[in-house]
């Protein structure tokens, strides 16, 4: 049975929100702020755990998530880009805080969703699970002196992304979107978790992957081209494959061209309001940033769009309008070819492929 989430897709190009942590800046946030009463007492400086705030101040994220739907988001994600394990090992947090965490982030998001459905009727609003790409690598050592070291194994990053997972989907998400990613093994690992607790609990959701080329060279930042990495997780059936972060529009545009070429898939995209300048601060306005994605769903490469890094909920509104005037890209059908990836992809033309040059 198609859910609505699935069937929005199929009728127009659908809006994911922008950035979480600029806004959060904007909000002159406190150690106080992050420690609420639960981490009161907690030993370690917790002020930049952005993910703290859907325990501590869920007043917060859930006035982001509604301010994204009120520019016209679909989709928002949930705050739980760095919701793990191992990635709040760093600030000494784990056990239960874990799926509390995850599930207060799909509380507020979905919240901020009623909210705005409520204001429109027959509006329908949607959740993403946030699954981040992990302070720690599969496929590269920390230690130059060390190249075959590795600071995490891989049963310890499946362990930690089913933790998140199973959170999630009992939060109540409409989909999983495993993002920002730039070690695929890491990624592989998330896509390896999704499949066993969806078995284990009997129930699927859509599964979105959104990938980082992290500058010029076209590249991951563990080696490999867009299409190879594509070809990587090709056998997962994603919902939707995509790019994100590193780069603005501009940057990403011969790279979504290819993926929108290649992917049996939705394409989604949703980069960073430009290159960050001097100061790390991002100066592309919202009308320059649209005009760019305007032009991409004109040449037919999108299905899913929005914003990263230095994105506001005005970038996300003029991204909205823009996208009103476009039809969503068709994914290519009949594809039969063997599709193989190292570093780069190797492409087997099947005999019917071959007929038909």
């Amino acid at each position: 049975m198609t859910t609505d989430f699935e069937q929005l897709f199929k009728e127009r190009i659908v809006i994911i929100d922008g950035a979480m942590g600029s806004l959060i800046q904007t909000y002159g946030l406190e150690e106080v702020d992050f420690r609420g009463d639960r981490f009161k007492e907690h030993h370690r400086d917790l002020k930049g755990n952005n993910d703290l705030l859907s325990l501590t101040r869920p007043d917060i994220i859930e006035e982001i998530h509604g301010r994204y739907f009120a520019a016209g988001a679909d989709v928002v994600e949930t705050n739980t880009f760095s919701t793990t394990s191992i990635a709040q090992a760093d600030y000494e947090l784990s056990g239960s805080v874990i799926t509390d965490l995850n599930i207060a982030a799909v509380q507020c998001a979905r919240r901020a969703a009623n909210a705005a459905q409520e204001k429109t009727p027959g509006r329908k609003c949607f959740v993403a699970g946030a699954i981040g790409p992990l302070n720690r690598t599969l496929s590269m050592s920390p230690d130059v002196n060390r190249p075959e070291y590795r600071a995490v194994t891989w049963n310890q990053v499946v362990a930690a992304y089913e933790e998140q997972i199973r959170a999630l989907l009992q939060g109540g998400v409409d989909a999983l979107l495993v993002e920002t990613i730039f070690d695929t093994l890491n990624s592989k690992a998330a896509l390896f978790a999704i499949e066993g607790v969806f078995e284990e609990l009997g129930r699927r959701v859509p599964v979105m992957i959104s990938v980082t080329i992290t500058d010029a060279s076209g590249r991951t930042l563990s080696g490999q081209t867009i299409t190879a990495f594509y070809d990587s997780v090709r056998h997962a059936k994603p919902f939707s494959v995509g790019i994100n972060c590193a780069l603005g529009g501009a940057e990403m545009r011969p790279y979504i061209q290819e993926l929108a070429r290649v992917a049996e898939c939705y394409v989604s995209c949703y980069p960073n309001a430009g290159l960050p300048n001097a100061f790390g601060g991002y100066d592309e306005t919202p009308d320059e940033m649209a005009a760019v994605l305007v032009d991409f769903a004109a040449q037919g490469w999108l299905n899913l769009v929005g914003g990263c890094c230095g994105s506001t909920p005005e970038h996300i509104a003029a991204i909205a309008q823009g996208m009103k005037q476009h039809a969503a890209r068709k994914s290519p059908s009949g594809v039969h070819d063997m599709r193989l990836s190292g570093l780069e992809s190797l492409v087997v033309a099947s005999p019917s492929s071959v007929r038909s040059v």
